[in-house]
């Protein structure tokens, strides 16, 4: 009976032992709070007019299927454990759960060894906490359980992803859960609270039992994001007007990384908000980005687990899309290769040889809406670049991969990189990375994925300012944002230079987001920042068809 108790409940913990520091999103609420309503003492439960309520929780034997040839419970049935009761769920009946005082530390809870126990509490917000006006603020419970926690808020035990640890998720040993459970909070604004305390370490259950530590409502002031100023735009021609406001501001959304890439928005679905994913290639890393500003590592070690991952400047992934079925699709530099992640967490390898050779190392890609996948592959991410004893193919293509078919549709460009199509997808643009030759090249497509008529649409070369061609996307009125040299141009769909975008660091990659598509989101070195554009991105509304997220959890 020990042996399979301590196997059920491992599965619910996934701590991070990470020390170092730590990139961060900019609307992380923290710090001193103006107030603090403290849930352990008599009158502070009062002040939110609540009760706390108390039940042991028990592992019970139920039966389920072992996986199928699909991956998921569809094999030959099987006896598993799960756990009761499911007190989670914003309407779950605890009338005749125990009421109990405000927990205390040296009130403990469950038996000793292994245990797992339920408290729940309705809070009410009160219109003041002490001298702060509740109205408009946000609201953060904090909460440290000997030895683990996981937090429901309003029945939600937050998104499920990949690489969070904290907040509603088993954080570590006796560490705080904080789990930011109102924005512009109103009086009388009602919040369900249910805490699953865990006895731990789970592998080595100890003699002692479950306890609170403490546990607060923290209130915040709103405060206006300092991060924020005004964006500097070189207005060229009055029609920039109609795509970026006069008085846009930027704003730095994330900080703290080696090199910014490849971003994708993904729309959100079944109530979820929708996030940005992107890539660090030299720390082999993709990150996930929360429009409130929860950072979090989707990925760790995304384009490269070499012994000679030392030799590797950029060794990790770089270019990132969404296919029509919303799977995520890779460039992996050090891997040399394209790749697609399922919705069952396998990984299926699309493109890493060309008649017989391996690739160069994928940069950028992007989806047509009839499921055609269309890539560049310079030797950037190779340690000696085109000088690289290991690079195989004797060009540098864009490439088209299409019914399990992979075709080179240019050979001509020394570095290809951003690449992204017209509304209408009748032309292809791809950017070329060389100091000698900044150019964004139009080429004629058609249903079959070739290429004619290819010609150089803009000519950068002779421009100042840092870097060549990098990313390129085009909004819904066919007007192109092309990272070059200085920042990111805006070029209308007839060739004209309409402007250059200057964000504080220089953006290197781009893409729509948001609700509505109109959020440019820029990958800019060692930050990500945004703007808003009065023109939604053209493959908007493709992209708020995709909904993957939890890999093999579905």
């Amino acid at each position: 009976m020990k042996r399979f108790l301590w196997l059920c409940v491992v599965g619910l913990v996934a701590v991070c032992n990470r020390c170092q520091a730590q990139p961060t999103g900019s609307s992380w609420i923290g710090g001193r709070p103006d107030a603090t309503i403290d849930l352990t003492r008599d009158e502070g439960v009062a002040l939110v007019n609540s009760q706390w309520k108390f039940a042991e929780a028990k592992i019970v034997d139920i039966e389920s299927r072992l996986a199928g040839a699909d991956l998921k419970t569809t094999g030959p049935v099987t006896r598993t454990y799960d756990i009761e009761p499911k007190a989670g769920a914003a309407d779950f009946d605890d009338r005749a759960w125990e009421a109990i005082g405000p927990p205390q530390p040296d009130d403990r809870k469950g038996g000793a060894k292994l245990s797992m126990v339920w408290f729940r509490l309705n809070v009410t917000l009160p219109e003041r906490v002490g001298n702060l006006d509740v109205n408009g603020t946000n609201v953060v419970f904090e909460t440290v359980v000997d030895d683990y926690a996981e937090i429901w808020v309003d029945g939600k035990l937050d998104s499920e992803i990949f690489g969070q640890s904290g907040g509603s998720f088993v954080r570590g040993w006796n560490a705080p859960n904080r789990v930011v459970v109102a924005r512009n909070a109103q009086p009388g604004q009602k919040i369900q609270l249910a805490i699953l305390a865990i006895n731990g370490p789970i592998s080595a259950p100890p003699s002692n039992f479950v306890w609170f530590r403490s546990a607060t409502l923290d209130f915040y002031k709103p405060v206006t994001n300092s991060q924020s100023s005004k964006l500097q735009i070189d207005r060229i021609d009055p029609a920039i007007n109609e795509i970026v406001s006069s008085d846009t501001t930027v704003e730095k959304i994330a900080s703290g990384f080696a090199f910014t890439e490849g971003p994708v928005w993904t729309a959100g679905s079944n109530g979820e908000a929708g996030y940005l994913l992107f890539s660090d290639p030299n720390e082999n890393t993709i990150y996930r980005l929360n429009g409130d500003g929860e950072l979090f590592e989707f990925r760790p070690k995304s384009g490269y687990t070499g012994f000679d991952i030392g030799r590797y400047r950029q060794p990790g992934s770089n270019g990132l899309a969404r296919d029509r079925e919303g799977r995520l699709t890779i460039c992996e530099h050090g891997n040399r290769r394209i790749t697609r992640i399922e919705k069952n967490g396998l990984v299926t390898v699309i493109a890493d040889r060309f008649e017989g050779k391996r690739l160069n190392s994928p940069n950028d890609l992007v989806y047509r809406s009839d499921g055609a996948l269309f890539f560049t592959d310079p030797p950037f991410g190779l340690p000696e670049f085109g000088d690289d004893p290991s690079k195989e193919l004797p060009f540098s293509g864009v490439y088209c991969w299409k019914d399990g078919r992979l075709a080179v549709l240019s050979r001509e460009l020394s570095g290809p990189n951003g690449l992204a199509f017209s509304p209408d997808e009748k032309y292809l643009y791809v950017g070329n990375w060389d100091d000698h030759n900044k150019v964004v090249m139009r080429y004629e497509i058609d249903s079959q994925g070739n290429t004619a008529n290819g010609k150089v649409f803009f000519d950068m070369t002779s421009a100042t300012g840092e870097d060549a061609i990098d990313g390129i996307k085009v909004d819904a009125r066919g007007n192109l944002f092309v990272s070059g040299p200085g920042g990111l141009w805006v070029l209308s769909s007839e060739g004209r230079h309409l402007g250059t975008i200057r964000p504080p660091e220089h953006p290197h990659n781009l893409a729509f987001g948001g609700d509505d598509g109109r959020t440019l989101f820029m990958t800019c070195q060692t930050g990500v920042y945004r703007i808003r554009t009065k023109v939604p991105g053209a493959t908007f509304a493709m992209q708020k068809t995709q909904t993957f997220d939890k890999g093999a959890k579905q």
